[in-house]
């Protein structure tokens, strides 16, 4: 279950110093993908970084990096196996998440990482990744909707929780694109703690990261994308001169383009999963805000000339599902649904029933052909693969899909 708190979290690292310096990153979304530009620019700068996200994305451990290779699974048992036995001996009674985060951190002790790159759980002030007092930037990206039974039910309230994360004599970066609710709640905290602070935004670039403004002029980024690289870029500007002298941001920014975060806008071929040939769009979109990121690409991409999609869709149970597709999903699309399997380390999460979704959206009008196919997610692909007969496939609703066929690509590739 989820329980947000410090408490547990500080027994378990109570003796436990940790030797490594930190950029702290909460949002709703968007948060991701800056964890990925920080931490490849950075290892491929020559500076030793573990990055810890969540959640996992096909292996519990694949969450926690160094220098962008996934840690070792013999060391993340070894070190959680120490993690949980500290928690039984001292009767702490930490969650999942919180071991989770015990463990990425005291690994990141042992590889003697030099930064760490930490995403936030969820919301900020009450996460367990705020147990971290040697933050050299607090980063804030996105902020939508998302969790209200443990945030808030507005904006701002949710921007309240995040900005939790923001503390005494560290500087911070915002993304500008928030909605004004949001930007005051921070302001908010950024005055009453006197802070240093960024507020960025792509239409107006910093002049001092003149490569940035390049990057964004050779390339045809969404706007969702030139978001997360200007808080990227920002933050890599006022970390480089606390940890290392030589290192300059505007030669380190043109390589965002090569940092890769899978399970977002992510193209990949099923083979030999399905028998399909061409490419599908893998995406985690599971909020009204990354649906809209997501259908603005589809849109953009995918549509020429009024083209229908194929969409292979899924979703956390208690999600609202309606403003979740009906914002992708056109008329004259086909649908079919499907539901993940359990999910590892966090027995909470479940699966809406894959005939709900299927009902939410038989509400657009023109639709196309709708099919449930229960939890067989094989299945599902084999009717996508056929229907859509080579024209644009999507992948969305829930990362914990994305991962499922992850996995089962995996394994087809094995045999």
């Amino acid at each position: 279950m989820i329980e947000l708190g410090l408490s547990r979290i500080s027994r378990l690292l109570q003796q436990t110093p940790l030797s490594w310096k930190v950029i702290h990153i909460a949002g709703t979304n968007g948060k991701g993908s800056i964890s990925a530009y920080l931490s490849h620019v950075l290892s491929s700068g020559g500076v030793r970084c573990g990055r810890f996200t969540s959640p996992h994305l096909i292996d519990r451990w694949d969450c926690i990096t160094i220098d962008e290779r996934v840690v070792q699974e013999s060391l993340f048992r070894q070190v959680e196996a120490r993690v949980k036995l500290r928690d039984q001996t001292l009767g702490i009674g930490a969650s999942e998440f919180e071991l989770l985060t015990a463990t990425a951190f005291e690994i990141f002790n042992h590889e003697q990482v030099e930064i760490g790159v930490v995403e936030v759980g969820m919301g900020g002030r009450l996460d367990s990744t705020n147990i971290l007092n040697n933050v050299l930037v607090s980063v804030i990206a996105k902020i939508g909707l998302d969790h209200q039974a443990f945030l808030g039910n507005t904006i701002h309230q949710i921007a309240q929780e995040k900005a939790g994360i923001l503390k005494p004599g560290v500087s911070c970066v915002v993304d500008g694109t928030n909605e004004p609710e949001a930007i005051r709640a921070i302001k908010d905290r950024i005055s009453e703690l006197g802070l240093e602070a960024a507020i960025v935004h792509p239409d107006a670039p910093d002049p001092h990261l003149p490569s940035l403004s390049s990057l964004f002029r050779q390339n045809d980024f969404q706007a969702h994308q030139q978001a997360n690289m200007s808080c990227a870029a920002a933050a890599l500007k006022a970390v480089l001169p606390q940890i290392r002298t030589g290192l300059d941001a505007n030669t380190l920014i043109p390589r965002f383009t090569s940092a890769e975060w899978p399970g977002r806008l992510q193209k990949l071929v099923l083979q030999p999963l399905t028998t399909r040939r061409e490419p599908v769009l893998l995406d985690g979109a599971h909020n009204a805000q990354s649906a809209e990121v997501l259908g603005e690409y589809v849109d953009h991409k995918m549509r020429p000339s009024g083209s229908n999609v194929t969409w292979v869709i899924a979703a956390s149970l208690g999600k609202d599902v309606h403003p979740l597709f009906h914002s992708i999903i056109k008329p004259g699309d086909n649908v079919v649904s499907t539901a993940f399997g359990p999910v590892d380390g966090m027995p909470w999460v479940k699966a809406a029933h894959p005939e709900e979704l299927s009902q939410c959206v038989h509400d657009i009008e023109g639709i196309g052909a709708v099919q449930s196919h229960g939890n067989d997610i094989q299945g599902a692909l084999e009717w996508a693969c056929t229907k859509a007969d080579g024209g644009p496939l999507v992948i969305a609703g829930s990362l914990y899909l994305v991962s499922d066929v992850l996995r089962l690509l995996r394994e087809a590739n094995k045999s």
